[in-house]
């Protein structure tokens, strides 16, 4: 099943030029994957689910309305904010890593695609100034170590009827390592959302930005 197909089944109601750039996006990598390496080789066979579609379970438990400002921090080529944008045209993206060479892919990506609603910088988190309502991230790192760098980060108005806060794709048991953190947190399993055997032991995590409990 090719990308298209995969996102069509589990998210129908694509517009032409959606359709247009979910198709762009596995070619594209695969030709950035021969110049740098991005992916190893076992993923990129696995591309559609492991790096498109997983990213995109967040949009299954979380619509973002337009106008939503959502930071992916530590995005390495993309993921989850390119699948997401090109899901979400009217929120704003800004997509930052320490990497450049992995920003310098994202940056071509965005204007193959023609995202208009997404910023490419290379940064570190806790350098960043702005205010967002969304923070996504991919298994960057351990919780402990993220959640400094998202401190201050959010705005204070609300978007949607639950709090600002994060949506963090995380493998594996999650419930010690948060557990430690004392802070409050909502899983949502992805094999509840996606038939692939992949998804079994993936989990959208859900933190309100106030976080203490």
């Amino acid at each position: 099943m090719d990308v298209l197909e995969q996102v069509s089944h589990y998210f129908p109601n694509l517009s032409g030029e959606q359709k247009s750039q979910f198709e762009l996006l596995e070619p594209l990598y695969q030709d950035w994957n021969a110049k740098i390496n991005l992916i190893s080789r076992k993923d990129m066979d696995h591309f559609n689910t492991h790096h498109v579609l997983h990213s995109l379970g967040i949009a299954k438990v979380v619509e973002f309305p337009a106008g939503t400002k959502v930071l992916d921090i530590g995005t390495g080529g993309g993921f989850p904010g390119i699948p997401l944008a090109i899901l979400f045209p009217d929120v704003q993206f800004h997509l930052v890593d320490s990497i450049g060479k992995k920003i310098q892919v994202v940056k071509d990506v965005v204007k193959q695609l023609k995202l208009s609603n997404v910023e490419a910088q290379q940064i570190r988190a806790e350098a960043l100034n702005r205010k967002y309502h969304f923070v996504v991230s991919r298994a960057v790192t351990q919780m402990e170590k993220f959640m400094p760098w998202v401190k201050g980060k959010f705005k204070k108005e609300d978007v949607l009827d639950i709090p600002n806060g994060i949506f963090y794709l995380k493998g594996g048991d999650i419930d010690e390592e948060m557990e430690s953190l004392n802070i409050s947190y909502v899983s949502y399993h992805l094999e509840d959302y996606f038939q692939d055997a992949y998804f079994e032991t993936k989990k959208v995590i859900y933190i309100p930005c106030e976080g203490k409990r």
